[in-house]
């Protein structure tokens, strides 16, 4: 019991690496994941709306993209990202690998959004587009002005879910080997576990990613109950309430 408590929490160990976990690493991981989603988001809204063209040849390589990057998993395309196009010669980021980690988990989000927003605009229904079209609006602007700000907030929960997925998968961009001042949080606790063998470093980065997922799981829960109750969407500490099937399926 004793080497179980020091192997996983020893209390120095934690003190120490701490500091860098909320300091560098909590601001790093935050950063990848938030300009991920805000790519996935942009990207994804545009493959769904060529997901849903009714020509073939304009639906046929959104469905590919969508179907490689949901099929892959996340760490190939990190690797394939990150390691590869700089050893091809491609590097629009010079030698900084942060700007290949966010490329990298925002395009394996782009492809989930897509199918998310795809789902949520064929939820509308099919007579808000024909109301618009007898106002004498365009297809595009009824998609635009009508269809597409319904279906988003059709998915609200659902993209919250998806910027969770992001956050954790921001761990796997320690392939890369970010620098002093990059490392995101499992990177840090990754290099003391290595340097001490000791894996209390890793619980706390746990720990911070807890910090950080579980409450967005509660925000989705209560997001999932506004949308289903049609209510709108004004948070109080009451509504926060956890609902444990749906944490468990968000996270």
């Amino acid at each position: 019991m004793h080497d179980f408590l020091h192997t996983f929490f020893d209390w120095s160990e934690i003190a120490g690496v701490l500091p860098s976990l909320l300091v560098e690493g909590l601001r790093n991981t935050l950063l990848i994941a938030v300009l991920a989603i805000m790519f996935g988001l942009i990207g994804g809204m545009l493959l769904a709306v060529l997901l849903l063209s009714r020509r073939r040849l304009v639906r046929l390589p959104a469905r590919i993209y969508v179907d490689v990057f949901r099929g892959l998993p996340a760490i190939v395309t990190v690797s394939l990202i990150g390691l590869g196009l700089p050893a091809a010669g491609i590097r629009p980021f010079g030698r900084s690998p942060l700007g290949y980690a966010v490329v990298a988990v925002g395009l394996i989000s782009a492809a989930y959004c897509a199918e998310i927003f795809r789902a949520g605009i064929q939820a509308v229904p099919a007579g808000q587009m024909q109301a618009g079209r007898s106002l004498g609006m365009s297809y595009l602007k009824t998609m635009r002005l009508v269809i597409v700000p319904q279906g988003v907030r059709n998915v609200l929960p659902a993209l919250t879910g998806q910027f969770i997925v992001d956050i954790k998968e921001s761990s796997l961009v320690y392939l890369l080997g970010l620098g002093a001042g990059q490392r995101e949080l499992y990177f840090i606790a990754q290099e003391r576990q290595a340097a001490s063998y000791n894996a209390s470093a890793l619980v706390a980065a746990g720990l911070c990613y807890l910090a950080v997922t579980i409450p967005l799981t509660y925000l989705v829960n209560w997001l999932d109950r506004r949308m289903r109750e049609g209510r709108p969407v004004q948070a109080s500490a009451e509504d926060l309430r956890p609902e444990p099937a749906l944490a468990e399926g968000s996270a």
